[in-house]
């Protein structure tokens, strides 16, 4: 059993699927990988998320310590921006090799759609 920020999972898998799993979280991952972006550039990168949707995991994210979330309120309009941390640069060969899984399969079944 792993216990980790108050939840209990049953293995290292689940608990890492807990942090990084679902539909969005990975692909704010992967984008978020070479720079950072601000929340309009990821809604840009994502244009299927819907903004509240993107709002929760990128909340999420940054309790986990996988995203910090950076504002600048020197002069308006309000700019923030998200990035990994230190934490969350770890999941990069993960995220890495997911999307190659991706790539591959795709590559595999000759429908490549760019």
């Amino acid at each position: 059993m792993y216990h980790y920020k108050g939840k209990d999972y049953p293995c290292c898998a689940s608990l890492t699927m807990g942090i990084i799993g679902g539909k969005w979280k990975t692909v704010i991952l992967y984008h978020l990988m070479d720079r950072t972006l601000r929340y309009s550039e990821l809604r840009k990168e994502m244009p299927k998320v819907t903004e509240r949707t993107l709002s929760l995991q990128l909340k999420t994210l940054e309790e986990d310590g996988i995203v910090k979330r950076k504002v600048y309120t020197s002069k308006p309009p309000l700019k923030v921006e998200y990035s990994l941390t230190d934490l969350g640069k770890t999941l990069i060969p993960v995220i890495q090799s997911i999307a190659n899984w991706g790539v591959s399969v795709v590559e595999d079944k000759e429908d490549v759609v760019v």
